[in-house]
């Protein structure tokens, strides 16, 4: 919903070791490796670039992120890329923010990625699934209650050690495409209707009506 047209993809693995044991099972599906195959072609003639990265999830900084994404419908993702040398100064900024959001209770909620291959390094992803827009709505109206628990010290704190360690940051808004998800039977089974439509009925024809019979010619 923001930014270029793009679509991503995101495949989440308890570890390195589970992601493994799982591209070992699809080569062994010669069938499923076909199709992917067969996929991999077909959109190639319809892409004009593809990348691929590896995230390790990093508890420590994330704050109350959403196991069950089964109603989410967006997904604000915010990239931020940290300065070579500043890494500690990073996660003092998360943790400020982690006890602000505490502090105010605000309904703030995100999962912190690192990314570990396939880009810069000091390359961070914060991600928020909502349920609804009014999730962004109300995140906005919280902004003075965070400001307020942060403290104008606290906050003077903030700006000067952001300043200090991001180097670059943006965030997009996608929309959740379920037509294009692949997901497992408990989400799916949560909100059937939004991932799993039942393919509308097709509405019969409308029937004529009776023709009439003609009056007889009176004598």
């Amino acid at each position: 919903l923001s930014g270029k047209n793009r679509a991503l993809f995101l495949t989440w693995y308890a570890s390195f070791d589970a992601w493994e044991k799982d591209m070992k099972s699809v080569e062994k599906n010669g069938t499923l490796s076909a199709e992917l195959e067969r996929a991999t072609v077909a959109d190639g003639e319809m892409l004009d670039s593809m990348d691929q990265a590896v995230f390790y999830n990093e508890p420590e900084l994330s704050y109350h992120p959403h196991a069950d994404i089964s109603h989410a419908r967006y997904m604000e993702i915010s990239e931020y890329h940290v300065k070579r040398g500043h890494e500690s100064g990073w996660r003092e900024l998360a943790k400020m923010v982690i006890a602000a959001n505490d502090k105010a209770g605000t309904s703030a909620h995100w999962a912190m990625l690192n990314l570990v291959y396939g880009g810069d390094g000091g390359t961070y992803l914060l991600l928020t699934a909502d349920n609804s827009m009014v999730d962004i709505d109300h995140g906005f109206t919280e902004d003075k209650a965070f400001h307020d628990a942060m403290g104008e010290e606290g906050w003077r704190r903030f700006e000067q050690l952001y300043a200090d360690t991001v180097d670059d940051s943006h965030t997009e808004l996608f929309a959740i495409n379920p037509k294009q998800s692949y997901m497992d039977d408990a989400v799916i089974k949560a909100d059937p209707d939004f991932w799993k439509p039942k393919a509308a009925a097709a509405k019969a024809p409308a029937t004529a009506p009776a023709a009439k019979p003609a009056d007889k010619p009176k004598p």
